[in-house]
């Protein structure tokens, strides 16, 4: 189209009031377009169009030009140093909420591995001290660098003294179940305040054209150490799978034992803080990451509670994640104790890492526009349906043993789930990172995900404890008194139930009765409560999360 056609276009369209912000339409070529006014919009006309290819070189679909985007960015150094942290976060987090469940459940109850699950309650209950991380500190050092540096090194400390203990504690976990516990315990509250302050120090490090990358460092972080904490470890602490892919000869152990894969990580802690001791320097607080006492950072946090919109996120908070724990906690183990074999487990999670990267990257670009929730609320009614198909793959398990098809089926239902964890996950990271104040710096990203992990983690204990309470199941052994008889709950119990000869005779499985109710329950709430709440908070201005720095004082 000539220049002489659009200005034809435009002549019609014009009057005397134009100069007063008319909006105008103008019919141009794609490239040819340049508008007048303020307010004037034009369309491409369908005939001079030039379609581009897809993955043309330099698209925004070329991975290289992605990749060579992200590393021009000028918080690039900073974004690897968050995934680094996040990721050290996740190393016991994937012990403590993986591997060592497992390891457990090979010789306990699910009531006896529910009192280790205590072990991550401090992970959840992080913002009873987080003023304390946001208030003490030495300036000269560094506000988050204070609290990060010796954290890390207690830490390394103590993997490096139980790479020595804990192999002996895990073989005999009856005898030193507490013991377990409360090791687990001290590390996951030294993780916990870590995550205070790398939290915290997200709010600064990035520039705020880059703070929606906090979420995905926090969240590609995390499932890389807790990656390598669950599958990649107990598929090398497998016998079966190291001697069907490592050893030449077999042998009774597996390639890699608790006790060093502790030790090793104990000495990247102190590699990393080395780091951060000797090259990194922390800005200042800036005028938005004011100084507050301890007082007022918690009466801030009581402030901020009080906003009704608030007690609102509280209360989705405190029981979203109500319908997904029987699944979360419990489904894996029961699969085990079907006969899912470890090394089987750890590809199904090999597999499924990627997917969780793969959203995670693209799950904070969907939690953006007006309605930053909606991704979440998808994921909330998959994460249901996955539940659902979980029990399924239990209940339907064969009876003569895991077989191709029926792996590529819990592989799956697996991927699903996780996929719909990650966008949820995510989308809500994304959200809190938008409506968090940095006027408390660390203390309200703290407040938004404590309440988030604390909805995850309080139901886990009473959960494990029920599906055992509900199971009913005895060994009877052919020609022995009733008085012989005894519980096969435990896969311990139900091993030696098969050494004597018996039969574990499964009468009720809690499992299922513990899982539907909690899907049941959790599908109410969604239709009733969780999701018209999260419609509304979604559309709420930022600011009114925030309570005015007047009131701070």
């Amino acid at each position: 189209m000539t220049e002489k056609t659009r200005r034809r276009g435009r002549d019609r369209s014009a009057s005397p009031s134009d100069d007063a912000g008319d909006v105008g339409i103008t019919i141009g070529t794609p490239r040819g377009r340049s508008p007048v006014r303020k307010h004037e919009f034009e369309i491409e006309d369908p005939a001079t169009y030039e379609p581009k290819p897809m993955f043309a070189a330099g698209s925004s679909f070329s991975l290289v030009q992605k990749w060579n985007d992200f590393y021009a960015n000028k918080d690039f150094g900073n974004i690897l140093l968050l995934i680094v942290l996040y990721w050290l976060q996740g190393i016991p987090l994937g012990l403590a909420h993986g591997s060592i469940p497992f390891l457990l459940k090979e010789k306990l109850s699910f009531a006896q591995v529910g009192l280790f699950s205590l072990a991550g309650y401090p992970y959840s209950l992080k913002l009873f001290w987080s003023p304390f991380v946001d208030s003490w500190y030495d300036r000269k050092f560094g506000r988050r660098k204070s609290w990060i540096a010796p954290i890390q090194l207690i830490v390394a400390v103590m993997f490096w003294w139980m790479g020595s203990h804990i192999d002996s504690l895990v073989r005999n976990p009856a005898d030193s179940i507490y013991e377990i516990m409360y090791l687990f315990l001290a590390i996951v509250f030294l993780s916990a305040t870590q995550d205070i302050a790398v939290d915290g120090w997200a709010l600064t490090l990035l520039s705020k054209e880059n703070l929606s990358y906090a979420s995905t460092c926090q969240t590609v972080g995390l499932n890389c150490g807790y990656f390598l904490s669950f599958t990649v470890f107990l598929a090398l602490n497998s016998a079966e799978f190291s001697n069907k892919y490592i050893f030449s000869s077999p042998r009774e152990e597996g390639f890699l034992q608790l006790g060093p894969y502790m030790a090793f990580w104990a000495l990247m802690y102190v590699v990393v803080t080395l780091y951060l001791i000797v090259f990194k320097v922390e800005e200042t607080s800036t005028s938005d990451e004011a100084d507050y006492g301890i007082v007022d950072t918690y009466k801030t946090i009581w402030r901020i509670c009080k906003l009704p919109h608030m007690r609102q996120f509280i209360a989705v908070l405190f029981f979203a994640k109500l319908g997904f724990i029987p699944n979360d906690s419990t489904t894996q183990l029961k699969l085990i104790e079907r006969g899912l074999h470890r090394e089987d487990m750890a590809l199904a999670v090999l597999i499924d890492f990627p997917v969780q990267i793969f959203f995670g990257y693209y799950a904070a670009r969907w939690s953006q526009g007006s309605s930053k929730m909606r991704p979440w609320r998808i994921a909330f009614v998959l994460r249901l349906l996955s539940s659902v198909l979980s029990m399924a793959t239990v209940h339907f398990f064969p009876e003569d043993g895991l077989t191709t098809w029926y792996f590529y089926i819990i592989l799956l239902t697996k991927v699903a789930g996780s996929m719909a964890s990650t966008v949820q996950f995510v989308g809500l990271s994304a959200f809190i990172t938008q409506i968090a104040d940095p006027v408390i710096g660390g203390t309200y990203m703290t407040l938004l995900n404590t309440l988030s992990n604390f909805g995850g983690t309080w139901p886990v204990f009473f959960i494990m404890r029920a599906v055992d309470y509900f199971s009913s199941a005895t060994c009877v052994v052919p020609g022995g008194d009733m008085g012989a008889s005894y519980s096969c709950a435990a896969v311990e119990d139900r091993k030696r139930c098969l050494k004597d000869g018996g039969v574990c005779d499964v009468r009720w499985d809690g499992y299922y009765i513990v899982s539907t109710t909690c899907v049941l329950f959790a599908l109410f709430l969604f239709v009733t409560f969780i999701r018209p709440t999260v419609l509304y908070l979604e559309r709420l201005p930022a600011h009114v999360w925030r309570v005015s720095k007047e009131s701070h004082r």
